[in-house]
């Protein structure tokens, strides 16, 4: 298993990891690269994953980006767990730049004038919660749900990030998808002709070795011939 680890992470750990990563994002991010260019499939396949798993890690699924990559990928027709990888282009140092941008773009395209800053965030995030514990709250006793902060949260920073992400998240997975085709592909020529190398090798040695071994063999004939009881 690609994943798996000897000693599994306890749930502190594992958090802990989300945000930061072990040996830091530099670490991470080579092992995803490295990841992706051993990947045993074609340039193209790889390529398509790529971009199918980085275009849904620019998008705001929360809980949901591991499967909806794992669908892009497969209507891509790409590889899957190059896509899997490629979610890892959003993370916490990426995302609230990338956020903030996704999101003024979309406020931008539907016109929408609000002051896009921590604390209006923040406002609208609080409210959105708020109203999704009381709605929770209300199902069990005589209250009515209510759905103004979920209708504020909707139109003023979910809505606007979705469609303020598509674009950029097309041209960043794009480039990423030609990148990633010449990178795999001198890869595996690299492999290949390392793995060629290797053979020729253990062919010479073989060679070698089975000449040693007739040399050997012609001596000791060549010693029973001549010792006692010869003619």
């Amino acid at each position: 298993m690609v994943f798996k680890r000897k000693k599994p992470l306890g749930w502190g750990a594992w958090l802990r990891e989300q945000v930061y990563p072990k040996g830091g994002f530099k670490r991470a991010v080579r092992y995803v690269v490295h990841r992706m260019r051993r990947l045993p499939d074609q340039p193209h396949r790889v390529a398509r994953g790529v971009f199918a798993g980085s275009f849904v890690g620019f998008l705001p699924l929360p809980g949901l980006q591991f499967l909806a990559a794992w669908g892009a990928a497969r209507l891509a027709r790409g590889n899957v767990l190059a896509a899997l990888l490629a979610t890892f282009n959003t993370n916490p140092v990426t995302t609230p730049f990338f956020a903030v941008l996704a999101m003024s773009l979309g406020h931008w395209m539907l016109g929408i004038e609000a002051p896009l800053n921590g604390e209006y965030i923040g406002k609208a995030f609080s409210h959105a919660g708020q109203d999704l514990w009381f709605n929770f709250m209300s199902m069990f006793g005589p209250q009515t749900a209510r759905w103004d902060g979920l209708s504020q949260f909707w139109h003023e920073i979910y809505l606007p990030y979705f469609i303020g992400a598509l674009g950029p998240a097309i041209l960043i997975s794009a480039a990423g998808y030609y990148v990633t085709i010449p990178l795999v592909e001198a890869y595996q020529n690299k492999r290949a002709a390392t793995a060629t190398e290797r053979g020729e090798r253990r062919q010479r040695m073989r060679l070698k070795l089975a000449d040693a071994a007739s040399k050997l063999n012609r001596r000791e004939s060549e010693v029973g011939d001549d010792g006692p009881g010869a003619p």
